[in-house]
């Protein structure tokens, strides 16, 4: 895919190297490069950039204060000479942080990480608008609905998915990669070891997840999501 970009940089040196690292990656494509937030509202506002290289320090609005209002699905990396803004930066979901003078090496690592966050988000498109996917399973292509996956059980270098049926579907893949593919929050991280199919769940139970015929943990790491989810979908 190609993503769509823009540079703000009161600094016409900074934002120049950063114009010639764009040119010289052929997944991004600048769409406006500017000397301050307010020239870039209007331009931005009918044509959304959306990756958004931001200067942290300018002097008519700070990159980290025009970030907080740019849409939440902007994705948003932040370019400077000082250090200590970092913590400060990563607080408003900053992609990453880059110190100046820029190197590609590490232009191209941030930007990397914007993409796989985007063929995430299509994956998870796809799978959720199709509801099936394709598994590799004894040396196989095993289809499998979500609407029948009750849980998934994470194996070493497997994972076991627990259908509605009774059929256990083993495949070589890592509960990272299937927990980024599986559309969320409909499918969530309990434990280390479980991701769980929320609309299949029976019962919460002292944090467990009840199913007619297992009991799933649910991880003090992972209990804040369940309890948005639950949030959401609980009358009171």
């Amino acid at each position: 895919m190609i993503i769509r970009c823009a540079i703000i940089d009161d600094e016409p040196l900074a934002a120049g190297l950063l114009e010639s690292y764009v040119k010289r990656t052929p997944f991004l494509s600048l769409i406006g490069s500017y000397r301050s937030p307010l020239t870039a509202m209007a331009d931005l506002r009918d044509h959304p950039a959306q990756l958004m290289f931001l200067d942290i320090q300018m002097p008519e609005i700070s990159g980290i204060e025009f970030a907080k209002i740019l849409p939440k699905d902007t994705k948003i990396i932040f370019t400077t000479a000082f250090p200590q803004y970092a913590v400060e930066g990563y607080g408003v979901n900053a992609v990453d942080y880059l110190l100046k003078p820029v190197s590609y090496n590490d232009f191209l690592k941030a930007v990397n990480r914007v993409l796989d966050w985007f063929d995430i988000q299509k994956r998870q498109e796809v799978c959720r608008s199709e509801r099936f996917m394709f598994v590799k399973s004894e040396y196989k292509l095993q289809r499998v609905a979500l609407d029948d996956i009750l849980y998934v059980e994470g194996l070493k270098d497997y994972v076991r998915i627990y259908l509605k049926s009774g059929e256990r579907v083993m495949s070589l893949i890592s509960m990272k990669k299937l927990e980024d593919y599986l559309p969320h929050p409909e499918f969530l991280r309990t434990h280390r070891s479980y991701i769980v199919h929320m609309s299949a769940v029976n019962a919460i139970d002292r944090l467990r997840a009840v199913f007619d015929d297992a009991v799933i943990p649910i991880s003090d790491n992972y209990k804040d999501a369940v309890q948005q989810y639950l949030d959401l979908h609980t009358l009171t």
